[in-house]
């Protein structure tokens, strides 16, 4: 059976166990991109009739079939870091009345959500990564926030005791397991993301490859400025393709070999990169689904050796990773780049279509739920 239609199958298996109980997906906040909004979406695929919660939907998204909670008419919705300390309680009142099956896609305190009593309702919770902001502030700069800092405690606290009645936990990587392992003290089962290998696939090979490139949140921790640093010193022209708060400062720092693609729309994101030489990702990254689009299209990764990267790039076949953040060691590889097999790089990706997805989410939640 070939790949989609193992999907389709999977599909219809989860549709099928699901039919007759009453199933309510969650989610945080909802905006229009992002990869934990299209993970929701695709779990939320996987059960047509389910109820789809979120805290709330973020203005100029058109989400008219997701229900948002009280949070989402207060002014807290305006900004995450005042928000944090009472998602656990927000979540705690969310729904009624209880449905049979949960399944929350949580990156802060979705997991925490309890429509039920464990007897009723069986919780399985896919986790993004345990929330940054209140386990990780060195990890985003964005957790340093000082309005966090005398609650954090409370929050880990809240955070532990909260996710208690969940039956089992799903990790996009080993990265997240072993958070989870440190953290919650629970075990998870790791499911890879979906990404959708078949329309960045489609991109042909036999491009020039004359640039680097570099893709996503143009954020701090995303590394956008070391990413100009490594060009520079290869001596490389840079493509940056994205959007965010650091694009000022970014243009700034840049010099004339940089040139800046904000909002690339996917085919022109797939043009762009299927003519580099290669990605560049010098950031510690929960999973990363960027660097597996950049290899469905044959183009190899340069990255930091942290993270998800570990997982999805084959150290000098589809890419090379670095231990350091100084520019010079990944500069030293690029010249080594064309000795990589676009082909080769392309196949390793496919591991991670949706497909195998839809497989082993079925499957999981299958054993879970009975």
């Amino acid at each position: 059976m070939d790949p989609a239609a193992r999907g389709v199958a999977a599909a219809q298996l989860m549709t099928g166990l699901l039919a007759d109980r009453s199933v309510a997906v969650v989610h945080e906040w909802f905006s229009a991109v992002g990869g934990s909004e299209n993970m929701f979406t695709e779990i939320a695929a996987l059960v047509p009739h389910a109820v789809r919660h979120v805290l709330w939907v973020e203005p100029g998204v058109d989400a008219p079939e997701l229900r948002q909670t009280w949070l989402a008419h207060t002014p807290l919705c305006r900004s995450k870091a005042l928000a944090l300390p009472v998602m656990p309680l927000v979540w705690r009142t969310a729904g009624r009345p209880a449905p049979d099956v949960v399944i929350s896609s949580s990156h802060a305190f979705a997991h925490t959500v309890k429509f039920g009593p464990p007897q009723r309702t069986r919780h399985v919770s896919y986790v993004h990564t345990p929330a940054r902001y209140v386990w990780s502030p060195g990890f985003d700069s964005r957790g340093a926030n000082p309005l966090l800092r005398p609650v954090r405690r409370l929050l880990q606290e809240a955070d532990v005791r909260g996710g208690r009645h969940v039956h089992a936990y799903a990790a996009n990587s080993l990265e997240v397991r072993d958070r989870i392992r440190r953290f919650w003290h629970r075990d998870a089962e790791v499911i890879h993301p979906p990404v959708d290998v078949e329309f960045y696939g489609a991109a042909p090979l036999g491009h020039s490859r004359d640039y680097l490139l570099g893709v996503g949140r143009w954020i701090p921790y995303k590394r956008f400025d070391l990413m100009i640093e490594i060009a520079e010193a290869a001596g490389r022209p840079l493509v940056l393709a994205g959007s965010g708060p650091c694009e000022a400062a970014l243009r700034r720092r840049a010099g004339g070999a940089v040139r800046f693609e904000p909002q690339p729309s996917r085919d022109r994101l797939r043009e762009l990169y299927a003519g580099a030489a290669a990605l560049l990702y010098p950031a510690h990254e929960d999973f990363g689904i960027v660097p597996v689009e950049a290899q469905a299209c044959g183009t190899p990764v340069l990255g930091l050796r942290r993270g998800g990267l570990r997982e999805t790039v084959v150290e000098g076949e589809t890419g090379f990773l670095v231990d350091a953040t100084d520019p010079a060691a990944y500069a030293r590889l690029v010249p080594r780049l064309s000795e990589l097999d676009p082909q080769r790089i392309r196949r390793h990706a496919a591991g991670f279509g949706r497909a195998r997805f839809r497989e082993r989410m079925s499957q999981w939640v299958r054993d879970v739920t009975g």
